[in-house]
């Protein structure tokens, strides 16, 4: 068996272990497992590359190797869960920059003649692809990364003639792409090149600018998407099967999960992506016909040791709160109190809360809580009447009744988590002010809402010792 097909036998394994792989990560109970296939499968092409003929020098690889192992282990073990949005966020766009610095090598070995494609026009097309992908993947994730840092703020930022000013650099992006194909060896196409390179960085900036903090779930989703349809275009570019095939992969599996999405917020994507939601968000809905009017009803932990106490039926409802102040342990050991206090604990998942696509998975499965109890917000919303407690975890929009109420709210037609109509709401907060996306929730002044202020993880284990100081005494 010569190398070559040695290398492509190899590729087809791998390529088969990340399909079963990802087919495994739909599920809670074989997720790891699958996670696991993925990666040998990844060592596998790695390996197997690292055999081809074309690679004569192994130093530069061997300290990218040692300094990507360095930098992994650190993220793994010093990111914390709270920051592990914009860290997806960043590894996207570092996926998107890998692409383009691909793309750019394999234009500049053309130039001086290392190589010689056999179809000139295929590559340039490829690379331009390529470049034009992997340049708006990496600064659009470093955007989104300043934004779910709160380096920048959440809301979108617009101006006039914005999506006008976007669809000229795209023009002039396709037609300095369409110069390069076209120009073959002369002097214009190193021009061409380096503008649309440029074109490309600032376009992933400026797209995802007018895009809201609220809707950074999608945009990690979708970004994701992009980082895979760089790569697979790289893999055209290099000739190489299974970054090909793994690309697609990313790609697909990204543009899916992005509409799945959407469809849980009632909204297009095009609507996400060019609406400036939340831009004048409190202006639009502050005197809608939805209105609620009332006042905020704080209550402290022993007032909610008292109606926990009592309750039977409990949903608990997490958002981005719970990854802020870590409360995820807290949560599990109060739902394992409660129950031995003879209740019944679900916890309800909104398919947008937090800040990254199942972002409130992870943290509760990482606090060891049972699979079984977390129950989808389509299975909740029937039981939700029935329910004596719903404790709101630093949830905003996806508790909001005015997505169901309020014509003039922004999120008009969002499907949400109805916990206005359990019997008694406990809403656990940092303070008064509005969440991710700019939007004032009408949940807060229901009257049969009462708000927990301060830190999470501190309220949870207060009411916590309230328990157990009954329990010992």
């Amino acid at each position: 068996m010569n190398r070559e097909i040695l290398i492509n036998s190899a590729y087809i394994a791998a390529s088969i272990l990340f399909i079963v792989g990802l087919k495994m990560l739909g599920r809670q109970a074989t997720a790891r497992r699958g996670n696991l296939l993925s990666g040998v499968g990844m060592l596998i092409a790695i390996v197997v590359t690292l055999l081809d003929h074309h690679v004569i020098n192994y130093t530069w690889i061997v300290v990218g190797l040692v300094a990507g192992t360095v930098i992994g282990l650190a993220c793994a073990f010093w990111v914390r869960m709270t920051a592990m949005p914009e860290m997806v966020a960043l590894l996207n766009g570092f996926g998107g920059l890998a692409s383009l610095l691909v793309g750019a090598a394999e234009f500049l070995r053309i130039r001086i003649g290392e190589v010689t494609p056999a179809n000139p026009g295929f590559t340039a097309v490829t690379i331009f692809l390529t470049i034009l992908i992997g340049g708006v993947t990496f600064t659009g994730s470093v955007y989104a990364f300043c934004k779910l840092a709160e380096w920048l703020a959440g809301r979108p930022v617009l101006f006039r003639g914005q999506h006008g000013l976007n669809g000229l650099m795209l023009v002039a992006t396709l037609g300095a792409g369409a110069v390069f194909a076209a120009a073959g060896e002369s002097a214009t196409v190193l021009a061409a090149f380096w503008i649309f390179v440029a074109l490309a960085l600032v376009l992933g900036w400026t797209l995802v600018m007018p895009i809201g903090g609220g809707d950074m779930p999608v945009v990690i989703s979708l970004l994701n998407s992009l980082s895979g349809l760089a790569a697979c275009a790289a893999g055209f570019v290099i000739n190489n099967n299974v970054l090909i095939v793994a690309g697609c992969l990313v790609g697909t599996s990204g543009v899916i999960l992005s509409i799945i999405m959407c469809q849980a917020m009632n909204r297009t994507l095009r609507n996400v992506l060019f609406s400036g939601f939340g831009a004048k968000a409190a202006a639009a809905a502050a005197d809608g016909p939805g209105a609620v009017q009332g006042e905020l009803k704080p209550m402290s932990p022993e007032d909610a040791f008292a109606v926990l106490e009592a309750a039977r039926q409990v949903v608990v409802i997490p958002g981005y709160g719970l990854a802020v102040s870590q409360a995820q342990h807290a949560v599990r050991e109060l739902a394992e109190v409660l129950e031995r206090n003879g209740a019944e604990v679900r916890f309800a998942i909104h398919p947008v809360a937090g800040r990254m696509p199942g972002h409130m998975n992870v943290l509760l499965a990482e606090a060891n809580v049972p699979y079984e109890q977390l129950v989808e917000m389509d299975a909740i919303n029937p039981l939700m009447p029935t329910m004596d407690v719903a404790i709101v975890i630093g949830a905003n929009d996806v508790v909001n009744p005015a997505a169901a109420r309020d014509k003039t709210s922004p999120i008009y037609g969002m499907p949400i988590i109805n916990a206005h109509e359990a019997r008694t709401v406990i809403c656990l907060k940092r303070g008064k002010g509005t969440g991710f996306s700019g939007l004032e929730n009408r949940l807060f002044l229901l009257p049969n809402t009462r708000m927990l202020y301060g830190d999470a993880r501190a309220s949870l284990q207060s009411v916590v010792a309230e328990f157990k100081s009954i329990a010992a005494a």
